[in-house]
């Protein structure tokens, strides 16, 4: 049940860069964002859930200040990775299994995927950092895309400035700058899958073809819609801040209906929380959106926008990304989800060999009486210490000694 977390992130990546515009997802298991009446306030005003909190980053104190010194149990390369990290790590990943598993897992089924989260939370934040350091040595730049995810949590939460949203943060015991370095991580890793693992998977029309031959059954399916929305949030607004909030709505629209990518306009203008998505809404059946926008959307054909629509929260604007009609969906209509699958099937084994090579020209090492799995299957990496000679051997980067030599040893391993 259990993937590593990097390969979840991975997903987020938009996986067919490459090749194409970002893949119509398919049909959804789980119910997606509803949409309010226009006119009317919705039936629910929760927010979505705000992204998780990255984990602040330990820092070792000095003995002499007569503080309990921070256990290390790995070095990569130049990094470390402490307990108190790992603990963190194998909490949040007790929690994601719990979440993934509400109402549809045994409690057997989640005691097994919690123990399997857990066992592999340290081979998990190894990963991280691999991928991590690969970035700053590709020298990929993500800052604007940190202040924009910034302003997106911001958003999400119903701040109103970026100082709030500091506040916020260190109001919960967290570090500001390890709150932003969490992300940056992210959308750095995110960048280095794309670009070494990502781009050299490729999806040939006959292998599409070959396989809706083989599932046809599965796209078998009702009327449905997949929507997409730019939405312009104007509660707590003054009269005047409304009117210059319409000209923005109108302003992206007209963007659009010149030519410009909906999805691109709607990470720079939404303040929805699918913005980062490109406002990708989900898949709906009749009788999952309001009756109002239900007949004007199942009306509206592959890429047709609505016109500003004004609703309690503010303005919204929908593209209907794909109509799906009745019946058995052709295969042009399937093709970019198909793809998707295709793809994701391919990028866990092809991320466990791309980071096995990271592996394997790098340095690490874990402290005895820890395990870590390694990638590309389940032998263990081997419990060692550093040798100045293994760090000669070792290229690209400054090493490091971390745990002494073990009488015997000769040579390192990693």
């Amino acid at each position: 049940m259990h993937k590593s977390s990097i390969l979840i992130a991975l997903l987020a990546v938009s996986p067919l860069a490459a090749q194409q515009p970002p893949p119509t997802p398919p049909p959804q298991t789980q119910k997606p964002p509803v949409l309010e009446n226009p006119g009317t306030a919705p039936a629910d005003d929760k927010e979505l859930p705000p992204p998780k909190k990255p984990a602040v980053k330990p820092r070792p104190v000095d003995p002499e200040g007569g503080k309990v010194v921070e256990e290390i149990i790995a070095r990569v390369n130049n990094e470390i990775i402490t307990r108190s990290e790992l603990d963190k790590a194998r909490a949040a990943a007790e929690d994601d299994a719990r979440q993934e598993c509400q109402g549809h897992c045994t409690p057997e089924q989640l005691q097994t995927d919690i123990e399997d989260r857990r066992k592999n939370a340290l081979r998990d934040l190894i990963d991280q950092s691999l991928l991590f350091q690969r970035g700053k040595d590709m020298d990929i730049n993500v800052e604007p895309e940190v202040i924009k995810r910034l302003d997106q949590i911001r958003i999400q939460n119903k701040l109103d400035s970026m100082e709030a949203l500091e506040k916020a943060v260190t109001s919960q015991g967290l570090n500001w700058e390890d709150f932003k370095d969490g992300i940056r991580k992210q959308l750095l890793t995110q960048r280095v899958i794309g670009s070494e693992v990502g781009s050299h998977i490729t999806i040939g029309n006959d292998e599409v073809q070959k396989y809706y031959d083989a599932h046809k059954t599965d796209f078998i399916r009702p009327e449905q819609v997949a929507l997409r929305s730019i939405e312009i949030n104007t509660q707590g607004k003054k009269p005047e801040e409304i009117a210059e909030l319409r000209k923005k709505a109108d302003t992206a629209l007209k963007r659009v209906q010149d030519g410009e990518d909906f999805g691109e306009i709607a990470k720079r203008f939404s303040d929805g929380s699918t913005a980062k998505q490109g406002g990708y809404l989900g898949i709906y059946k009749r009788g999952e959106l309001s009756k109002e926008l239900e007949d004007r959307v199942f009306a509206m054909k592959r890429n047709e926008l609505t016109p500003v629509i004004e609703t309690k929260q503010g303005f919204l604007i929908l593209q209907v990304l794909e109509h799906y009609d009745e019946g058995l969906q052709t295969v042009d209509k399937v093709r970019d989800e198909i793809m998707d699958k295709l793809y994701n099937e391919r990028l866990e084994p092809a991320m466990r060999e791309y980071l096995k090579t990271l592996r394997e020209q790098s340095y690490v090492i874990i402290k005895p009486g820890y395990q870590d799995i390694a990638g590309g299957g389940n032998s263990e990496i081997q419990e060692v210490t550093a040798t100045p000679e293994a760090t000669k051997s070792k290229k690209g980067r400054k090493k490091f000694l971390l745990f002494g030599k073990r009488s015997g040893d000769t040579n390192a391993k990693s």
